[in-house]
């Protein structure tokens, strides 16, 4: 069985991946929440060409990936859920809780270490808000990240299928939440509830530093109002709110270029969790 899992991995992915973009890309035509500032061919080939890059370097650095360590782990009887006995469907949900809670920690100490913040924030560099954004990451950011999660995957010895389910959770709603979409208001407040919607999201992207460090959340919402780190609206509505951040302004900084070397970039360091005040906000 494992060994199917490894085989259609990819094909699971990719499947999703491309459904669920099209879907939102879609959806924010129909129904776009704010007024781009940029248009689509100034970012999405930049943005895109982030994707296929860490795409191919995934590949060759990472052959056995988030789900083929799973597979190894538990032939090796590694990790937590390998030490329990628990029914295969509640060792699921509570290995795909813990994956996420990893996630949403992973998120908050990238903003709270500079060193760190200087890969993440070219995430928070784009102008605009939309499906892209959510796979725009630095293909540092990308690689240390897939080491955090094979070393959780790894102590929680969890199964290949909430692995695989929890990749695609993430991928997806890392997608759905980044959305440029409008949601009616009354169906986004029972949404948020469950899970991470693109309203809440947009928070954290705000140009203001205390908006930047709140929301941290991907897919379950509950770690941030656990964790004390909820906000629930920008404080200049959505439809006001400036989106990126105050250094990087320039339509040449949404380049590929430009995007890659943003980490050894003076500056920028005040959206850092705890900046001296001083610093705030540069």
């Amino acid at each position: 069985m494992f060994d199917s899992i490894l085989e259609f991995e990819p094909v699971i992915r990719l499947g999703f991946f491309f459904g669920v973009f099209a879907v939102v890309a879609l959806w924010e035509t129909a129904m776009p929440r704010r007024q781009r500032s940029l248009g689509r061919w100034q970012r999405w080939p930049s943005n895109l060409g982030i994707v296929v890059l860490n795409t191919g370097l995934m590949r060759v650095l990472f052959p056995v990936a988030a789900v083929a360590m799973a597979v190894n782990v538990s032939a090796s009887g590694w990790g937590l859920f390998n030490m329990i006995e628990l029914p295969l469907w509640l060792e699921v949900i509570l290995a795909v809780a813990l994956l996420d809670a990893a996630i949403y920690l992973q998120h908050v100490m990238f903003h709270a270490v500079p060193v760190l913040w200087r890969l993440h924030r070219m995430h928070h560099a784009d102008l605009d808000y939309d499906v892209t954004t959510g796979a725009r990451f630095h293909p540092v950011e990308i690689i240390l990240s897939m080491l955090i999660k094979l070393a959780v995957v790894s102590v929680l010895g969890a199964s290949p299928v909430a692995v695989i389910i929890f990749e695609v959770l993430l991928n997806a709603t890392a997608m759905f939440n980044h959305g440029n979409i409008r949601l009616n208001l009354a169906l986004d407040g029972v949404l948020r509830l469950f899970i991470v919607t693109p309203d809440m999201h947009r928070v954290h992207h705000s140009v203001i530093q205390s908006e930047t460090n709140s929301n941290f959340g991907f897919n379950m919402p509950w770690w941030d109002r656990l964790f004390g780190t909820y906000q629930a609206q920008p404080e200049a509505g959505h439809d006001k709110m400036t989106i990126g951040i105050n250094m990087f302004r320039d339509p040449e900084d949404q380049r590929l270029d430009k995007m890659l070397i943003q980490p050894f970039r003076k500056g920028g360091h005040g959206y850092v969790i705890n900046a001296a005040r001083g610093d705030r906000e540069k």
